[in-house]
């Protein structure tokens, strides 16, 4: 890919970012742009984007933005590049707004069990950070050692705690964010309550970067658990593994997390996890009382399992809980997949999961299943030859059946990853015609001029 020629629009915005910003604060230099085109999905926009600015202080945000408003040129939000829907991929003409190196945690308050923190923290540093103090940031993204806090709150991200402790959207009690002309805004309050006026916060939160840029955030914290107890069930197949999830459910069990993974995903991770069963519930359980639910959890699964491990050792927790925070890296390994997440009331779980099956076999695609069971979050995962120029039909068709199949179903195309570019042509099909007119004239009040992340989301 190249660079196409600057414009005069964009030739004149370099000019007054290299006039306004920091000398370090701009790369334009092709090599280096090609990094910055693409994110973690794969999805590679034609040609390269104009340029980079590298922000550190809001202010950096909001003249950026409003040159850039001033001059209709399009501008897309990055934190750390880990995004899985495209949402800040970057094509020609666009300027990249990297928000990486605003990464400092600007207060960490145990007395209101709340952190103020800017968007490119790291998500598990944050968690380590508020561990010293005997809190932490309950939000667990699979990504959490390199997703940002800027990114997640973008796409709402939920993560491995979200059966008991909710997305981000749960833990974001206020933001600072820069409009599309410039103008600072802050929303929100460092209450756990409070509903003056239209909740902007929510809004943004899960806005995949059309609305504003976010520029801090103050976040909820929680007490650290007295103690966690970690149970591992294999069985027969997948399907047996989410009926036997929502039978916890039935049994008024709130797990802080429930994860499934299939058989074929545990071949990726150890063959030798394959041999113990076709399908792994992960169950972690919370609180004073822990070992007394996991107790009852073992007593539900026990008859319904091949076999029921249970562990109240953080490290053997861990080494459980590996073969799902270590599910994507292996599948990366075996070729490039389209990671969905799509979601489905949690009664309607073992369904889905049987039509994903057949999807598979009838387009001959291989699909690999992941599941936050506790919430009906699925995350089937159609993995590709690496050397092909672009998706295969049969992978986006299979992707196709599987968004419908959600819908059908009374879900939802995303869960927690957000529609960025690969999910935008389903959008209208699950928001209805008047909803999707509404969203679209929010836009607009935001970004009259339509500059921020434009082609995402909607």
């Amino acid at each position: 890919m190249t660079v196409a020629p600057p414009t005069t629009a964009s030739a004149r915005l370099l000019g007054l970012l290299a006039r306004d910003l920091p000398p370090d604060r701009l790369t334009t230099d092709p090599a280096a742009l090609a990094a910055y085109a693409t994110d973690r999905s794969g999805t590679r926009p034609d040609g390269l984007p104009l340029a980079v600015a590298h922000a550190r202080r809001t202010e950096e945000v909001a003249v950026t933005l409003r040159h850039a408003h001033a001059l209709r040129v399009p501008v897309v939000p990055r934190g750390a590049g880990t995004g899985l829907s495209g949402g800040a991929t970057a094509g020609e003409g666009a300027l990249v707004l990297d928000l990486s190196r605003m990464n400092r945690i600007l207060e960490l308050s145990l007395d209101d069990q709340l952190a103020v923190v800017e968007p490119g923290v790291i998500t598990a540093e944050l968690d380590r950070a508020a561990g010293g103090h005997g809190l932490r940031y309950a939000p667990d993204p699979a990504s959490a050692a390199l997703s940002t806090i800027g990114g997640n709150i973008a796409t709402n991200a939920g993560g491995l705690r979200c059966a008991k402790y909710g997305v981000t959207r749960d833990s974001v009690l206020g933001l600072e964010a820069v409009l599309a002309d410039g103008t600072v805004v802050r929303t929100g309050r460092r209450t756990v309550k409070g509903v003056t006026g239209y909740d902007l916060t929510a809004l943004l939160t899960g806005s995949e970067g059309t609305l504003a840029v976010i520029t801090s955030a103050t976040l909820r914290l929680r007490p650290v658990p007295v103690a966690t107890a970690t149970l591992a069930a294999y069985f027969a197949s997948f399907e047996a593994a989410a009926e036997a999830s929502y039978a916890l459910t039935r049994a008024g069990v709130e797990p802080a997390l429930a994860e499934l993974v299939d058989g074929p995903v545990l071949g990726a991770v150890d063959p030798a996890l394959r041999e113990r069963g076709a399908a792994l519930l992960l169950v972690q359980c919370d609180g004073a009382g822990a070992e007394i639910e996991a107790a009852a959890v073992s007593r539900l699964l026990a008859p319904l399992a091949t076999a029921v491990e249970t562990t109240a050792d953080p490290a053997e927790a861990e080494a459980l809980l590996a073969a799902r925070r270590l599910a994507l890296p292996a599948l990366e390994r075996l070729g490039r997949p389209l990671i969905e997440d799509i979601a489905v009331p949690r009664s309607r779980l073992a369904e889905a999961a049987r039509e994903i099956r057949a999807v598979s076999a009838r387009h001959d695609v291989p699909v690999f299943t992941l599941a936050h069971a506790a919430d009906g979050n699925l995350h089937p995962i159609i993995v590709v030859d690496p050397s092909l120029p672009r998706l295969p039909d049969a992978a986006w068709e299979a992707a196709g059946e599987i968004f419908a199949l959600a819908l059908r179903l009374g879900g939802t195309l995303t869960g927690e990853h957000g529609v960025g570019v690969l999910k935008r042509q389903w959008v209208a099909d699950e928001l209805g015609p008047a909803a999707h007119s509404l969203q679209r004239r929010l836009k607009e009040a935001f970004d009259p001029r339509g500059i921020l992340n434009p082609g995402k989301c909607l």
